[in-house]
């Protein structure tokens, strides 16, 4: 079998998670690549996404390492042995970028999402004519049927959302992006009401951050998604970028973004609560600040 020559965000996941148990063992390739039988080179290749591990070969690297949590060693085993199908795999053929499909089928593995936004509602919560309107304006020469399947592709996105077993979602959406003219007022008007409509779902949290909260100068500068996978050392923060938008595992890079979170969580207004049973309708909370952008739309 030959070697990929472009990697999904999984395996190449996977490779450096076995990168990182290796190094923490002070192991060489040579030395790690004994237990399981591996040369030097093929262990790279591995360790790079570029070429599949069996299982048992797997789970001895594993035991070779020390791994000893079952929980983890599960987890990379199935990380190994996914096909990563899923709804993506019928846009395979679509000008839609690697790093799209790995986004798809993040947010379909993780069990949990938490999401930051300065200048736009999160995909997952955007209606269709507010996902059309911020497609067209960013490319306003596309072809019309490139730009339809670029919005029919994130609409798709939203059904992890609607599942059997849906993940919890956390958005913290800065009050910047209600004022952005990327959209007609009516089309931001909507979509504010469907905020409104999503927040009654159990799993869904909706917090909107005003411009007077007070932000530490460490705030990152781009919106990011912090996925939760089942086993914490596999989360993976997703941050986006006009050109390249990257995905981050390294531990340090994890525990980064999860303390931002928290502070912009903590900064932030309580969640939307559209339920009869609101402790106020006076009191500052994430509901009131859409009712006064709605009445000044």
């Amino acid at each position: 079998m030959g070697l990929r020559a472009n990697p999904t965000q999984r395996q190449r996941r996977l490779g450096s998670e076995l990168r990182r148990l290796r190094n923490e063992r002070g192991l060489s390739a040579a030395e790690a690549g004994v237990f399981a039988g591996l040369g030097s080179p093929h262990l790279g290749h591995i360790e790079a996404g570029r070429t599949a591990i069996p299982e048992a070969k797997l789970r001895a690297l594993l035991a070779g390492y020390g791994c000893q949590d079952e929980s983890l060693v599960d987890a990379l085993v199935a990380m190994s042995e996914s096909k990563g199908k899923g709804w993506w795999s019928d846009y395979r053929k679509s000008p839609l970028s690697q790093s799209a499909h790995d986004l798809a089928e993040l947010e379909a593995t993780a069990v949990a999402h938490r999401s930051f936004q300065w200048m736009y509602v999160p995909g997952v919560l955007q209606t269709p004519e507010y996902a059309r309107a911020l497609t067209t304006g960013a490319e306003p020469e596309a072809d019309r049927s490139l730009l339809d399947t670029y919005v029919e592709f994130r609409l798709k996105r939203q059904e992890v959302l609607a599942g059997e077993s849906p993940p919890a979602f956390h958005a913290v959406i800065h009050e910047a992006a209600f004022h952005m003219q990327f959209v007609e007022n009516g089309v931001m008007r909507r979509q504010l009401e469907h905020l409104v409509e999503m927040a009654r779902l159990p799993h869904v949290h909706i917090r909107l951050l005003p411009f007077k909260a007070a932000l530490s100068p460490a705030t990152p500068a781009a919106a990011f998604i912090l996925f939760e996978a089942e086993v914490p050392e596999l989360n993976t923060v997703y941050v986006e970028h006009p050109v390249s938008s990257a995905f981050l595992g390294n531990q340090a890079h994890l525990a980064q973004y999860d303390t931002a979170f928290e502070r912009l969580t903590t900064a932030a207004l309580p969640p939307i609560d559209p339920t009869p049973e609101r402790e106020s309708y006076m009191r500052s909370d994430s509901l009131r600040l859409v009712q006064h952008l709605l009445y000044t739309l």
